[in-house]
């Protein structure tokens, strides 16, 4: 026999939930909000970044751009809009429209889609199983006989960084890491009897996704900090006309 059942805590990451407009339910408590959004936002993953292919070709695990979108939702601060593969269907229906198949007053026309005003981008900057040295540790503290199950005893660890771009200029605003950490005491539970070892085993059963998208949260509660607080960066003479770091001989606005 089997059980299914829904919404199990023990399935769930650190982006859980949902999101609608400007509300959020059964969101992370520990996410940062903005009590007004600072505008619209769409979510870019470079795919030709090694990071990317480490995610998806040997942890098989499927792109970030889904969770970021409902962090960023549930945080109120951003209003996100598309930019990914569903961008296709939607210019699909507007193929439809014109072709003259939708009925009248389906409302297609031009000049109905929001801009981006900024673009996140997320990365992955180190990820590594094992790197606490667990086993030599509890070979250490408990000797030879948990030197037999010191196996089950790793650590995955996860550093991600978010990037926010102003659109219109160009200009990075903000950047973001984040972290997170998941120790797999699986095996060494049974050391401890029965009971401890079921819910130790817990953490065995925890994918290395869910450190990633733990690392993703943290990174957006940090990106969020980081915007509640901020201030623009100025230059003089402005941004994009020489600098003040002038060259010997370089025709700037600066030098002029």
């Amino acid at each position: 026999m089997s059980s299914m059942s829904t919404g199990d805590s023990g399935a769930k990451t650190t982006a859980t939930g949902a999101a609608g407009g400007s509300t959020a339910q059964n969101a992370n408590q520990g996410l940062e909000r903005c009590t007004a959004s600072l505008g619209t936002l769409a979510i870019y993953e470079d795919r030709n970044e090694p990071w990317y292919h480490y995610l998806t070709r040997d942890l098989r695990l499927p792109s970030t751009v889904p969770v970021l979108r409902l962090l960023a939702q549930q945080s109120n601060c951003f209003v996100v809009v598309e930019r990914g593969k569903a961008m296709n269907q939607m210019m699909e229906e507007r193929a439809l429209m014109q072709s003259g198949e939708m009925r009248s007053g389906s409302n297609f026309g031009k000049g109905q889609m929001v801009a981006a005003d900024y673009t996140m981008t997320p990365s992955i900057t180190f990820n590594a199983r094992d790197t606490s040295g667990g086993g030599a540790l509890v070979g250490a503290l408990l000797g030879s006989v948990a030197g037999s199950v010191a196996g089950g005893f790793k650590t995955s660890d996860a550093s991600t960084m978010l990037t926010l771009i102003e659109n219109r200029s160009g200009v990075q605003l903000a950047a973001a890491e984040g972290s997170a950490r998941n120790t797999d005491f699986s095996l060494v539970g049974g050391m401890f009897g029965h009971h401890a070892g079921g819910a130790a085993g817990a953490y065995g059963r925890t994918p290395e996704g869910k450190v990633i998208i733990a690392a993703f949260t943290d990174s957006m509660n940090n990106m969020i900090r980081a915007v509640k607080s901020y201030k623009a960066q100025s230059v003089a003479g402005g941004l994009g006309t020489g600098g003040t770091m002038a060259v010997q001989g370089g025709a700037t606005a600066m030098a002029a």
